[in-house]
C-alpha cells in the first residue's frame, strides 16, 4: 500500500469542478487538503500555505475551483491509520503559464446560445479590467497577447468583472463565431494571453437572459461574508441601475419581479457589479439577498436573480480573533474586486481563523466612532487594528488626528478586555492612487506615515508591516503589491497575513 500512488483527474461543468482518483484496493477514506503558494518574499517560509482540509469517502470531489492558483492533496487513511506514499501536489487546472481566462460557459449545438448571452470566464488574479473580442473565425494565432488581424469583428475593454452579457445580435447571421477575452492591468497593459477562441453556436429563438447571474464562480473555500457584506454579480445587459434585496427568508417566489414585502433591506447602486452593505450582519442566522436590474420607474427589468445565501454564526462565546479597519482589512483590491472576494482578504491566508469586522470608506476617525457598534457585540479576545490609510491621503487629517484616534480604539479594547494588536501603515503610491480614483494625495503623506508608525511601534503589542512593502527605490508601494497604490492585491494580502503570522506570539488564548 505505501508504494500506492493516488493519481487524479479534473472535470468542469458550468463552473463547477470535480476531482476523481484512483480508489485504493482497501477500504478507506480521504483526506483532501487545499493549499495556495505562499509569496517566497519571507526567508524560511513553507512553500504552501494550507487552505482547507475535509475528508470523504469518496473517490470524487467538488474543489472550490477558486480566483488564485491553488493546489490539492488527497491521502489515504484506513483503519490503521495513513495509507498513501508521499502525496503529490495536484495544480488546480484552470492557471496556465502564462495565465490565460478559462471560460465557463460553453454555447454548442446540444446547448446554444441567445443572441444576448452571458459570457464568463474564470477571473484572473489582479485582473482589474478585460478586453472581449468576437471573431468570425478562429484568431491568426492562439494565446497572444493583441487582437487578431483576421476574423476580427469588435471588441471592448468595458468589461470589469469575469462576465458580461453581450449583445450579438448584429452579428447572429454570421456562418461562424468566436469569443475571447483577456485580462489587463490598471495600465490597460496585458496580463498573460487571450484565452483560447471558445465557438458560440446561437438559436436566435431561444429565450434571452432576463435576470442578473449571480458571481459567485470563483469562490475560496469556507467563504464567508465580511461582518459588513458585499454582494457580486455579473452586470446584465441594458441595465443602469440595480438593487439588492436581504431578507431573513427565502423569498416568497424565485424568479419574480416584485421586491419582498418585509424584507430586512435594500440599496439601489447605478450602473455596478457590486453593492456594498452599510450596516454590519453579525446577528447569528441565515441571510438571503438577491439582486434586481431596474429602469428609471423603479420597475424590475425582467425577473429578479437567483437567491444567495450566507451563514453568520453566534458570536455568545468570544472569539479568538477579529480584524478591524478600512478596506484595507475589508478586502477587495485590483480596483475592480469587492471584499466579498475574499482571494483579496488577508484573513483568508492566516494559520487560524478571523472574523473580518472591515469597512471600506473608514478614516481613523470612523473606525474610532464604530468601534462600541461593531466590535463590542463580537468582542473578540485579540483585535488586529490597521486604519488610517485613507487618512494619509487626506490633506485636512494630521497625523495627530490619526494617533488619537488610535489611541482611543487602543483604550476601548483595553477597557473591553480585548487585547489590541496594531499593524503598522504600510506606504502609499501616489501617482498610481491618481491614475485608479482621479484623487490626489497629500505630499506630506510620506512624514505623517513616519509618526503615526513611530506611535504604533511604543505599543505592547504590534505588527510591523512597513518595511515590507516599499518598492526598490525605497519610497512609495510597491506597483507589484498594489494596482491601485493603495489596497495591496493578492501578494500584498498573502504577505501581510505571512507577517501576522510570524508573530502569533503576540496574541492572547
Amino acid at each position: 500500500m505505501q508504494d500506492y500512488t493516488i493519481e487524479a483527474s479534473f472535470s468542469e461543468t458550468d463552473g463547477k469542478m470535480t476531482m476523481t482518483w484512483t480508489r485504493y484496493p482497501y477500504p478507506c477514506f480521504y483526506k483532501v487538503d487545499t493549499y495556495s503558494k505562499t509569496t517566497g518574499k519571507l526567508s524560511g517560509s513553507d512553500e504552501y500555505h494550507l487552505v482547507n482540509s475535509e475528508y470523504t469517502f469518496s473517490d470524487t470531489y467538488e474543489v472550490s475551483t477558486t480566483a488564485i492558483p491553488t493546489y490539492y492533496k488527497v491521502t489515504a487513511y484506513g483503519i490503521f491509520g495513513k495509507l498513501s506514499s508521499d502525496e503529490i501536489m495536484l495544480a488546480n487546472p484552470n492557471y496556465s503559464n502564462p495565465i490565460k481566462p478559462v471560460p465557463i460557459y460553453q454555447y454548442t449545438k446540444d446547448n446554444p446560445a441567445s443572441v444576448i448571452p452571458y459570457l464568463v470566464w474564470h477571473s484572473v488574479p489582479d485582473g482589474v479590467l478585460y478586453e472581449l473580442e468576437i471573431l468570425s473565425g478562429p484568431p491568426d494565432k492562439e494565446n497572444t497577447i493583441t487582437l487578431s488581424t483576421v476574423n476580427h469583428l469588435t471588441s471592448t475593454q468595458l468589461v470589469f468583472t469575469n462576465g458580461v452579457q453581450f449583445d450579438l445580435r448584429p452579428y447572429a447571421n454570421q456562418t461562424r463565431l468566436y469569443w475571447r477575452v483577456r485580462a489587463l492591468n490598471l495600465r490597460k497593459e496585458p496580463i498573460g494571453v487571450f484565452s483560447t477562441a471558445e465557438p458560440i453556436v446561437i438559436d436566435q429563438k431561444k429565450a434571452i437572459p432576463n435576470k442578473p447571474l449571480l458571481n459567485n464562480f470563483d469562490r475560496m473555500p469556507g467563504f464567508k461574508q465580511p461582518v459588513y457584506p458585499v454582494y457580486h454579480w455579473i452586470p446584465m445587459f441594458g441595465a443602469e441601475k440595480y438593487e439588492v434585496e436581504l431578507m431573513s427568508h427565502p423569498p416568497v417566489a424565485e424568479n419574480n419581479t416584485k421586491p419582498t414585502s418585509d424584507r430586512a433591506w435594500a440599496k439601489i447602486v447605478n450602473g455596478a457589479f457590486s453593492c456594498y452593505d452599510e450596516y454590519p450582519r453579525y446577528y447569528a442566522g441565515t441571510y438571503y439577498w438577491r439582486v434586481r436590474a431596474i429602469n428609471d420607474k423603479g420597475e424590475t427589468i425582467g425577473v429578479y436573480s437567483d437567491t444567495d445565501t450566507f451563514e453568520v454564526p453566534s458570536y455568545t462565546n468570544r472569539p479568538r480573533v477579529a480584524t478591524f479597519g478600512d478596506s484595507i482589512t475589508h478586502g477587495g483590491g485590483a480596483v475592480s474586486f469587492a471584499p466579498s472576494c475574499i482571494e483579496y482578504s488577508y484573513t483568508t491566508y492566516l494559520d487560524f481563523p478571523a472574523i473580518n469586522i472591515g469597512r471600506s470608506g473608514d478614516t481613523s476617525t470612523t473606525s474610532l466612532e464604530r468601534f462600541d457598534r461593531d466590535v463590542l457585540p463580537i468582542k473578540p479576545r485579540n483585535l488586529i487594528i490597521m486604519t488610517g490609510s485613507n487618512s494619509l491621503r487626506a490633506q485636512d487629517i494630521s497625523a495627530d488626528t490619526v494617533i488619537n484616534d488610535l489611541e482611543g480604539i487602543y483604550l476601548k479594547c483595553i477597557k473591553n478586555d480585548i487585547r489590541p494588536i496594531l499593524l503598522t501603515l504600510p506606504p502609499i503610491n501616489p501617482s498610481n492612487i491618481m491614475l485608479a480614483f482621479h484623487t490626489p494625495t497629500d505630499p506630506m503623506w510620506y512624514q505623517k506615515m513616519q509618526k503615526i508608525n513611530k506611535y504604533i511601534k511604543t505599543k505592547p503589542y504590534y505588527i510591523d508591516l512597513e518595511p515590507y512593502f516599499y518598492d526598490q527605490s525605497h519610497s512609495i508601494m510597491d506597483p507589484v503589491l498594489a494596482n491601485d497604490g493603495l489596497h495591496p492585491d493578492i501578494t500584498g494580502k498573502k504577505l501581510m497575513a505571512e507577517i501576522i503570522n510570524r508573530h502569533k506570539d503576540v496574541f492572547q488564548e
